[in-house]
């Protein structure tokens, strides 16, 4: 990008003269000393390999408690992550203040500040969750309605004011709410630190008052018993790791509640659901690859649960019940994309399930939901969701219909069972999201919310596009991108690029308000649904994983080749961003291909990986190894891993700026991982960069709590991408 081509970005943000004043800039940043973080030499061994860590010291030797507690951090290693804030404030951070004001202030001006979900009929009232104007917190509230036609009745009653709840807390983050059959009684659960430990507290719904006890250290998760006073909720070990199903009865103090069931295989994660017929709790005993359920009628709440089939490798089941029946999501006997089957509540055991939706190759099912006289099916085909409504009686199926060439689509479901009248929302990278009550029986569909912008948006004035990148083994890899219709697409523009790519999970092609900031800047923005994820189903997640990881990050580097290819990037114009494993991916690109890219945004960046998965004591590790290998049993996983670890991996080269993101309290990625990493490439490549950490000495892995802190986090990155192409001139 030349000078002139460079016009309309740097017009947009108030720059004029560039290369002069950036040489002025650069020549003060490099007065700016970065930190020099202490070097202890320690050599590990293990499966007869050698590696060495410089800076192991910065994990705190008392960790689990700094979770909780981050006041308990060793004062030598809280005094090194001041000095990288320091360092990230000075030469970034304070000179873009008054940019990072404007960022903030147009990711606001987007948002309703006094919005509310559209609300859902439960019987005799509707519940909603609401935002007041300046509030950073949400509030749950219902209103009395008529049961038959849903009018409104009487006069709102809040349930819960975050708001009100969060004063004088550093930290505040609502994770669940559920209420009572009766809707007499709301739980709610709250972290205060954003390690994902949970309280729970319950109070009565007519009045707010509040019942004497607190649930400590779990993970949110709650179901309530028939009787209204049972109810079940899921307990975390002292490292974070979800362990126990626990029986509450309300009115009582917690120590005096009864275990139900215990996971005792730390490579499985425990979770609670109720069925969409509200007549079972359901237990969840899952892996990467395999899952174990059982069962317990809710209105037998002292009964022991019972199992459906035994865990097995690579044997996965997701049961729901409707009638007499349970209806299992399940990839048994080969349906590698899953298939749905059946089978008589009073006979849960596989060799009597029998098919209800066949196998199709390539159709993911991704997740269903029961009703009483219907079933709604969200499935992903050649990486595009859509919405199958399926009659239980005659079995007649159809699709909700939708015209662009990307977009999102979300089943919201509702309280209710016993009615024709489901939810959905959709949305493109260019359409706001929208909320729609759909009638299963009549296919009439109706627009109930539509999300205000409310300075201003016009979806006609952006483009969407969708390629696919050719990779490796003949992949075509879907990028969608979006840009305003006058940014040019001759390779003269910035781009950004988001890439994620592990654990299954699909990116969604839904509106993102936030990132309009960069692409009403002249940038062309876009996503990669690389191999690892299951945009293309659940072969295109196996292909990114474990020994074949590298495909996840050579599909990457394929998308960005191709957008320079296709005239949508400009190469070394290119900001690449991921969050947690797309922080890994930020890495090991950044080792891989450093000259494709402008600068790199790694957020709770998972970049210790060797370390990190060799160590069992740390919360996520042991379910990890099922997803990228067991480097303490097996010598090929560990080479596996080590061949593209991004901290292993660091050498002298010409990196671009990076920006790292991380927070003290994160469970799931520790802070130490970032820190380290930037510590390495500081010393080992110093003339390149520059290097910048800034950690969140008050949250977890999500980031801030509040609505609008975390946009001042989103707006720091995105002053660093601008920063970052003002550099390349």
């Amino acid at each position: 990008m030349n000078r002139r081509q460079f016009t309309s970005l740097t017009s947009a943000i108030g720059i004029s003269a560039l290369l002069p004043k950036f040489a002025i800039a650069q020549e003060k940043m490099n007065a700016i000393n970065p930190p020099h973080a202490k070097k202890i030499p320690t050599t590990i061994k293990q499966l007869g390999r050698i590696r060495h860590d410089d800076y192991a010291w910065m994990r705190d030797k008392n960790w689990q408690d700094v979770l909780n507690d981050p006041s308990k951090l060793d004062p030598e290693i809280r005094a090194h992550l001041d000095a990288e804030n320091a360092y990230t404030d000075a030469i970034l951070l304070n000179p873009k203040k008054d940019m990072r004001e404007v960022l903030f202030n147009e990711m606001k001006g987007r948002i309703k500040e006094d919005d509310s979900t559209p609300p859902m009929p439960n019987g005799s009232f509707a519940y909603y969750r609401k935002f007041r104007e300046g509030g950073q917190y949400p509030i749950i509230a219902r209103y009395p309605i008529n049961p038959k036609t849903e009018e409104k009745s009487g006069d709102e009653t809040i349930l819960l004011d975050g708001d009100e709840a969060a004063k004088g807390k550093k930290f505040w983050k609502l994770t669940n709410w559920e209420l009572s059959h009766d809707q007499n009684i709301i739980a709610y659960a709250v972290d205060f630190e954003g390690a994902r430990n949970c309280d729970i507290r319950f109070r009565h719904c007519k009045d707010n008052s509040e019942f004497e006890e607190t649930l400590k250290d779990t993970t949110g998760e709650l179901v309530f018993a028939k009787d209204n006073k049972t109810c079940f909720y899921v307990q975390n070990d002292e490292n974070v790791r979800p362990i126990k199903v626990m029986r509450h009865i309300l009115g009582t103090a917690q120590e005096k509640d009864v275990l139900v069931y215990e996971e005792k295989d730390h490579a499985y994660f425990l979770g609670i659901s109720q069925t969409s017929s509200q007549k079972y709790l359901i237990l969840i005993s899952s892996a990467t690859d395999n899952s174990e359920c059982r069962f317990l009628s809710l209105n037998k709440p002292y009964n022991k649960p019972k199992l459906f089939a035994k865990r097995k490798e690579g044997f996965e089941y997701y049961p729901d019940h409707h009638g007499t029946q349970f209806y299992i999501r399940t990839n048994k006997d080969g349906a590698k994309d899953y298939k749905i089957m059946r089978t008589k509540a009073s006979t849960p055991a596989p060799e009597n399930w029998v098919e209800f939706i066949k196998y199709r190759k390539g159709t993911l099912i991704e997740d269903f939901g029961l009703y009483r006289d219907f079933m709604v099916r969200s499935e992903m085909y050649d990486a595009l969701p859509r919405i199958i409504i399926h009659e239980m009686k005659g079995g007649k199926e159809h699709a909700i219909k939708f015209p662009e060439e990307a977009y999102d689509l979300g089943s919201m479901g509702g309280f209710e069972y016993a009615t024709k009248t489901t939810y959905f929302t959709y949305s493109s990278p260019s359409t706001p999201s929208e909320t729609y009550s759909y009638n299963m029986a009549t296919r009439a569909r109706k627009l109930i919310k539509r999300q205000e912008i409310p300075s201003g948006h016009n979806k006609d004035d952006y483009v969407v596009k969708r390629i696919n990148a050719p990779s490796t083994n003949g992949a075509k890899v879907p990028v969608t991108i979006l840009y305003k219709k006058d940014t040019k697409t001759d390779n003269t523009s910035p781009a950004y690029l988001y890439g994620y790519g592990s654990y299954g999970i699909s990116m969604p092609d839904s509106f993102n308000a936030n990132i309009l900031n960069l692409v009403n800047r002249g940038f062309i923005c876009a996503v990669a649904h690389m191999r690892g994820g299951m945009e293309r189903g659940y072969q295109w997640y196996l292909d990114g994983k474990m020994r074949k990881k590298q495909n996840t990050f050579t599909d990457y580097i394929k998308a960005a080749e191709a957008m320079i290819e296709e005239g949508y990037a400009g190469k070394s114009y290119i900001i690449g961003e991921g969050r947690s494993a797309g922080g890994l991916l930020m890495g090991v690109v950044a080792n891989q291909r450093p000259d494709l890219f402008a600068g790199f945004i790694a957020g709770v960046a998972f970049v210790d990986m060797m370390n990190t998965i060799s160590d069992a004591t740390l919360p996520l590790t042991p379910p990890e190894w099922t997803q990228w290998g067991n480097p303490i049993k097996s010598a090929k996983d560990y080479d596996t891993m080590a061949a593209y670890s991004p901290y292993d991996n660091v050498k002298t080269r010409a990196y671009p700026p990076i920006f790292a993101q991380t927070a003290l309290s994160d469970s799931q990625v520790t802070y130490w991982e970032p820190a380290k990493w930037i510590a390495k490439l500081r010393d080992t490549s110093p003339q390149a960069g520059p290097f910048m950490l800034h950690v969140n000495m008050d949250a977890g892995h999500g980031g801030a709590s509040g609505r609008f802190d975390r946009l001042r986090e989103i707006a720091d990155a995105q002053a660093f991408a601008l920063w970052a192409i003002e550099r390349r001139g």
